[in-house]
C-alpha cells in the first residue's frame, strides 16, 4: 500500500509539474506572438473571413461546374449505350432477312442489307469507344470532384473555426502550440520534452546501471604507491578527541571543533591550511583555522577537539611517521598536528585520463604525507578496515558506500564497483558505484553515510543540470 501510494504520489508531483511547465511555456510563447503581431485581432479576424468566404465560393462555383460536365457526361455515355441498342436491334433484323439463295443468284436488297450492317456494326464499335472516353473523363472528373469537396470541407473547418475564435488568448495560445521549430511544431517538441521528463530518468538509470557501469568498473584500477614502508596509525573514533602538542608542536583545528584548551599555547588565525591549493580549502571548509603552538622547552599542552554543531560527528586520530602516507578526502579533515621543523606535505595526484574519474567527478587525490597527526570525522564514527592476507583469500579486496569513504592507503589498488541492486541505485539509496580497495593496506570510512565528497558532488551536478533543464523550460 505504501508503494503504490509513494507511486500516485511521484506521478501527481511530475504531472503537476510538467502541467505548470507547459502552461507557463504556453502563456509565454503566446505573449510573444502577441506583442509581435502589430494587427487588430478583430481586425485580422474579419479579414480572414472575408478571404475564405470568397476562397469557398470559388470552389464552389468550380464544384458546381464539375458537377454539370459529370451530368454531361453520364448523359452523353446513356444516349451512346442507347445508340447502341438501337443498332443491335437493326442489326439482329437485317441478320433475320439474310438468305444464302438470295446471296448466290446476286439479289441486289440482299447486298444492301449487307452493306447496312456492316455500316451499322461500324456505327456499335465507334459508340463503344466513344463510351470509353465518355467513362475515362467521368472518371477524371469524379477526382476533380472529390479534390474540390475536400478543399471545400477544408475551407469549412477553417470558417468554423475563425467563427469560434471569439477570445484573443485562445487565439494566441494555439498560434504558439502549432509553431514550428525546425521540422518540428512546438506540441510535438512538448510532446518530446514529456517524454524525456518522465521516462528520460529511468531511461538514463538504465543504460547507466546496465551499460555504463559495467564498461568502467572494467576499466584499470587506481594505484598511487607500491609500497608502504609501515601503516598508518589509526586511534579509536569518540566524540571528543585529546591532542597533546609537544614543544616545538602546532595544530591547525577548524573553530567549530575546537572545544576546550590549556592555557599557554599561543593562538592566532591561519586563513588557509595550505596557499598552494587556496580552491580547494575552501570547497572543503579548511578556510580560517584556528592555530595553536606550543612553544616551551618541556611539558605539553592538551586541547580537547569535539565537533559544536553536530553530536553524531566523532573524531579520530591518525598517526603518519615519517615516511608514512595517507589518500583522505580534505573535507572530512578537522585538524592537523604537527612539528615546527616539519613542513606540511600534500602531493596531489591527478588522474583527467581515465574514466572513472570522469564518472564518479574525482579528478584528483590529496595524498597527506608524514610525520602528522590527522584529525578526521565521520558521522556516528570513524572505522578503520584493515585489508590483509586471509586464510584461502590471498587478494583480499573490499567494497565501501562512496558517500562513507574518508581515505586510504596509496598502496591499494582503488576503482569503482557498480552498486550491488538496481533497485537501491534508482530509488537513490545508493549510488551507482561503491568504491572497492583491493591489496594489503587499510581504507577508513564513516559508521553512517552522511555528506561525502561523492555526494556533494553529485548534488552540485544535479542542480547544475537541474537549472540547465530550467532554463530550457524542460
Amino acid at each position: 500500500m505504501g508503494v503504490l501510494l509513494k507511486f500516485f504520489r511521484w506521478l501527481f508531483e511530475k504531472t503537476a509539474t510538467a502541467g505548470l511547465i507547459l502552461g507557463l511555456a504556453l502563456a509565454a510563447c503566446g505573449l510573444w506572438f502577441f506583442l509581435k503581431d502589430n494587427v487588430d485581432f478583430d481586425e485580422w479576424r474579419h479579414d480572414v473571413l472575408r478571404t475564405l468566404t470568397g476562397e469557398r465560393a470559388k470552389v464552389q462555383s468550380a464544384l458546381d461546374d464539375v458537377q454539370h460536365r459529370l451530368n454531361q457526361t453520364t448523359a452523353g455515355i446513356a444516349a451512346e449505350q442507347e445508340h447502341i441498342r438501337q443498332t443491335d436491334k437493326v442489326i439482329v433484323q437485317l441478320k433475320e432477312l439474310d438468305s444464302t439463295w438470295d446471296r448466290i443468284t446476286g439479289d441486289a436488297q440482299q447486298k444492301a442489307n449487307l452493306e447496312r450492317r456492316a455500316k451499322m456494326e461500324q456505327v456499335n464499335t465507334d459508340a463503344a469507344a466513344r463510351i470509353v472516353a465518355l467513362q475515362t473523363e467521368f472518371k477524371r472528373t469524379t477526382w476533380e470532384r472529390d479534390g474540390l469537396e475536400i478543399a471545400l470541407g477544408k475551407i469549412d473547418v477553417q470558417l468554423k473555426t475563425i467563427e469560434s475564435k471569439r477570445s484573443k488568448v485562445l487565439h494566441y495560445l494555439e498560434v504558439a502550440w502549432n509553431y514550428r521549430v525546425g521540422r518540428l511544431t512546438v506540441k510535438q517538441w512538448v510532446l518530446i520534452a514529456l517524454g524525456l521528463y518522465f521516462f528520460g530518468p529511468t531511461l538514463g538509470k538504465l543504460a547507466m546501471y546496465f551499460f555504463v557501469a559495467p564498461l568502467i568498473t572494467r576499466g584499470r584500477p587506481v594505484r598511487l604507491a607500491e609500497a608502504l614502508p609501515e601503516m598508518p596509525g589509526v586511534g579509536p573514533s569518540h566524540v571528543s578527541a585529546d591532542v597533546t602538542l609537544q614543544p616545538g608542536e602546532r595544530l591547525w583545528v577548524r573553530e567549530k571543533f575546537l572545544q576546550a584548551s590549556d592555557e599557554g599555547l599561543v593562538r592566532k588565525t591561519r586563513f588557509l591550511l595550505d596557499w598552494r591549493i587556496p580552491f580547494t580549502c575552501l570547497a572543503s571548509g579548511l578556510v580560517e583555522l584556528v592555530e595553536m603552538r606550543n612553544r616551551r622547552i618541556e611539558g605539553g599542552y592538551g586541547c580537547t577537539l569535539s565537533n559544536q554543531s553536530d553530536p553524531h560527528s566523532e573524531l579520530a586520530v591518525i598517526l603518519l611517521r615519517p615516511g608514512v602516507s595517507i589518500v583522505l578526502r580534505p573535507s572530512f579533515l578537522a585538524g592537523i598536528a604537527r612539528a615546527d621543523s616539519q613542513p606540511l606535505v600534500i602531493r596531489r595526484r591527478w588522474q583527467l585520463f581515465r574514466w572513472q574519474s570522469w564518472v564518479t567527478l574525482q579528478f584528483r587525490f590529496f595524498e597527506f604525507v608524514g610525520p602528522c597527526r590527522l584529525i578526521v570525522a565521520g558521522s556516528r564514527g570513524v572505522r578503520a578496515e584493515w585489508l590483509a592476507n586471509r586464510e584461502g583469500n590471498p587478494h583480499p579486496a573490499r567494497r565501501a558506500n562512496q558517500d562513507a569513504t574518508i581515505g586510504f592507503t596509496p598502496n591499494l589498488d582503488y576503482q569503482p564497483a557498480r552498486a550491488e541492486t538496481f533497485w537501491s541505485y534508482y530509488r537513490g539509496m545508493n549510488p551507482l558505484f561503491d568504491d572497492l580497495f583491493a591489496g594489503q593496506g587499510l581504507f577508513l570510512c564513516q559508521q553512517v553515510s552522511a555528506d561525502g565528497d561523492a555526494k556533494k558532488a553529485r548534488k552540485f551536478w544535479s542542480n547544475v543540470w537541474g537549472g540547465m533543464l530550467k532554463v530550457f523550460g524542460l
